[in-house]
């Protein structure tokens, strides 16, 4: 009787070995995600998610300035974030807060420390009337007593106007944005113009209501959200000077 013949074996590894390789290798990779992932650096994350707070207008609502030491408000990592520079932040605080004492100010103007810098928080009603951007009397005493301490810095100065949700439209503001925005300009106009502020140190922005600290749903959270913010930044977040 003639024996069978063997079956022919495949050259090369079973095809059973390519599908388990795979899923080794697919186990590896998230096995090394997860390693990653624990690693990180959380003051680092922490300062990101900071960071992107603050520039999406999500900081907490009625934040005062605490008495807890600059440098805590600061980057740990920062680079050029020096202590000359945190002290310097932490006179100028203490000299804006006895200026806001001395005024009975306190409910008008609020400080705010974050990582961008020192705020200046000034309320709608302190600087101008409902629907308009020309700076009041008392308005101008303000900012002139202000300009005083922001004088004896270098650091550069962003005006943010900001409104609350309820649309405007005149034949000079046709949106919250125009409104805003001149609101802004007419500020800086004013420090240059009457407190010899250097230009090359201000700056300003319009933001209608993109950037709301408190809910627009209540006359309250309207109230705080019409705002002029000026922004004293820290001297490693400043942009270089492009004709340099």
């Amino acid at each position: 009787m003639a024996r069978k013949k063997r079956e022919e074996q495949k050259a090369g590894a079973p095809e059973w070995l390519a599908t388990y390789g795979d899923m080794m290798t697919l186990l590896l990779v998230f096995f090394v995600l997860l390693f990653s992932m624990s690693s990180i650096d959380t003051q680092k994350y922490k300062a990101v998610v900071q960071s992107l707070s603050g520039s999406l207008g999500m900081l907490d609502s009625g934040t005062t300035v605490t008495m807890e030491p600059l440098v805590n408000n600061f980057p740990s990592d920062s680079p050029t974030a020096s202590p000359t520079q945190y002290k310097e932040f932490g006179d100028m605080q203490e000299e804006l807060e006895k200026l806001l004492d001395e005024n009975d100010l306190k409910g008008k103007i609020k400080l705010e420390l974050n990582e961008r810098g020192l705020i200046i928080r000034f309320l709608d009603n302190v600087l101008f009337d409902s629907g308009k951007a020309d700076l009041t009397p008392e308005a101008k005493t303000i900012i002139d007593k202000v300009s005083v301490i922001l004088q004896q810095s270098s650091n550069r100065i962003i005006i943010e106007g900001h409104t609350d949700n309820v649309p405007i439209s005149t034949y000079r503001f046709p949106s919250n944005w125009e409104l805003s925005t001149t609101r802004a300009v007419n500020v800086v106009k004013y420090m240059i113009e009457n407190n010899h502020i250097d230009p090359i140190r201000l700056s300003a922005a319009g933001y209608a209501d993109q950037h709301p600290i408190n809910d627009n749903s209540t006359p309250e959270g309207r109230n705080s959200n019409r705002r002029v913010d000026m922004v004293i930044l820290r001297s490693d977040l400043e942009q270089p000077n492009s004709n340099q």
